[in-house]
Formats: structure tokens, sequence, C-alpha cells
């Protein structure tokens, strides 16, 4: 089989595709044939050895997938070969097979085709994980959405929208804050030409945001921040801006407000009730036409590298999706 391969920490280009024996499942595992594997930012990061899994090398980045399930090990039960599936797997999906633990399996939602269930598990997970657990966003509140027009971003105004609240959406240009409209934005804010503080006291009529949802820090969580009003929640997702800022604690004592960690990856592996009641809801509103995964453009499995290079500079609007 082929797949792409790290055999060294560095940026894209260092990235090889290879032909590789195909694995084979064991004991409550399942090998699953791979039809498309979507790109996130973490896999960015895990190349250079700057992600909080370090998988040894050499290794193939990719944490999400859909394909069909090719065969499974023993004790393995509810899934069989040919059985259409979705993945989060961490690492591996940049390849034509991966193996994986089978409890990482859910069974591709009705109606949906691969390219978008590759996009639909870790960003509409992360965002629903953020926005109904963590933030405990109710309707009629306002969210605020940093880096919006992402994939998670894009999610987050969805979700927002599904759970009654009024989104404002930022982005750097005005094609990305457009996508974002097209989502179900209800306002949007342009923080490379507007004061983004100022932007949002005029948006809410002085009262501040809800919920700061934050896959960018960076220069920008600390006005987020601020703008909160009294009870607010900044939920910290990311930092696709590269620096982790470092917010005054004051703030929140003079708001009454928290700071509170997202970690999708960790909440699916630690509570997997909760987390099987979050895909079904997240598979309802789907059925429901309320969630429309965005995948701006498809690359084949030998152009990883290209694919990853758009995510680092931050050009991709919603998903990129390698497909094999």
């Amino acid at each position: 089989m082929k797949a792409v391969v790290c055999k060294q920490f560095g940026p894209p280009d260092s990235l090889v595709v290879e032909e590789l024996p195909s694995p084979q499942a064991g004991p409550g595992e399942a090998v699953i044939s791979v039809k498309a594997a979507s790109v996130n930012f973490p896999d960015v990061l895990i190349i250079q050895n700057k992600y909080q899994f370090k998988p040894p090398l050499p290794f193939s980045p990719g944490s999400e997938l859909a394909g069909v399930v090719k065969e499974v090990g023993a004790g393995v039960a509810g899934f069989k070969p040919g059985d259409k599936v979705i993945a989060f797997t961490t690492y591996g999906a940049f390849a034509e097979e991966v193996k994986t633990e089978a409890a990482r399996l859910l069974p591709l939602p009705e109606g949906m085709d691969f390219v978008a269930g590759a996009a639909f598990l870790l960003t509409y997970g992360t965002s629903d994980h953020a926005l109904r657990d963590r933030g405990a966003l109710r309707a009629g509140e306002t969210l605020l959405v940093l880096g919006a027009a992402g994939g998670v971003g894009l999610a987050a105004i969805e979700i927002g929208k599904a759970l009654g609240a009024r989104v404002i959406a930022c982005a750097s240009s005005e094609d990305k804050l457009a996508v974002c409209r097209e989502h179900g934005a209800d306002a949007t804010i342009n923080y490379a030409t507007e004061d983004l503080r100022e932007r949002i006291k005029a948006l809410t009529d002085g009262r501040g945001v809800d919920v700061v949802y934050d896959p960018v820090g960076g220069p920008y969580s600390e006005p987020a921040f601020r703008s909160l009003a009294w009870r607010g929640r900044l939920l910290v997702v990311g930092f696709a801006a590269g620096d982790i800022p470092k917010l005054p604690l004051n703030l929140m004592l003079l708001k009454g407000a928290a700071v509170v960690g997202v970690f999708w990856g960790d909440f699916a592996r630690r509570e997997p009730k909760q987390f099987a009641d979050s895909v079904r809801q997240l598979g309802e509103w789907y059925r429901q036409g309320k969630l429309r995964p965005h995948v701006s453009q498809t690359f084949p499995l030998e152009k990883a590298a290209d694919a990853l290079k758009l995510m680092a500079a931050r050009q991709v609007k919603g998903k990129v999706v390698l497909t094999t």
C-alpha cells in the first residue's frame, strides 16, 4: 500500500511517499481501506514534533479518515468487512490503508459521502464538546468565533446557530468572512482591518459576548477576553497563530469569567459515553441539514505536502481533504 511517511521531524516538504506492507488487524483492531483523509492543523504540528502527542518515527500523519472496513481482528463486534466508517486515529490516516483500534470507528452517517465524512468528526466533535459541554452555550447568548473560516470555526458557527445563539464570526479577509456568512454567521469582524474590541462593542451595544471560541491564540485572545460579558467563558481550543497568550488573572476576577480548556481527543478517550452522545447529536443535526462540512479543496494522497503547506499558511477555508 502507498503511504505518506514522516521519517524526520520537519516541514511538509520533508515528508515522503512510500510503498509499505499492508497492516494486519490484531485483537480489538480493524484495518480500514482509506477513501479520504482530512488535513487538520494538528497534522502540521505533529510532523514538526510540536504537538502534545508525539509518535515514534517513522510514522504517517493524518488524524481523521473515512473509508471501508477491510479486516477486523479477534474480539471486534459491531463492525465487519465492507462497512463504511469514519475514524479519528491521531496519526496514520495519510495512507491507502490504516490499522486502528476498533473502538475509534463510527459508522459513516447516512447520506454522507467519504469526502464529507473525512471532514466531519474532528472539527464538529471538537466544536460540539467546546460549546455544549465546556462552554454551556445557551439559546439567546452571543458567541464570538475567532479563526471562524477554518474547519473548527465553521463548525462552531453552525453548532452555535443550532443551539440558538447569535454568532459573530472573525477572520482575516473578506472572502473568508463571506464563507462564514454562508454557514450562518449573524455578523462578522475582519480583524485585519477592524479594531476587534471596538467592533464587538458596537455589535453588542457595549454588553460584550457570552462565549469566545478561540482556536487561534496569539494577539487576539486578550482583546476577545476583555470583550466578555459578566460570567463569560473563553474556550481555549488551539493556537493556530503560533503564540500561546498570557492572560492577566485579574480580568477573570473582575468579569466573573472563566477560561476553559478544550481537549477533544482526551475527552473522546476518557469519557466514551459522553462522546457517543455528542456524535449522536451531531448526526441528528447533519440529517436535519444544520451541519454542512465545507471542503474547499481535495488533493491526491501524493500531494499531502501541498495540502499541509496550505494549512500551515492558514490559507484554508473549511477543510482540505486527501483522496486515495
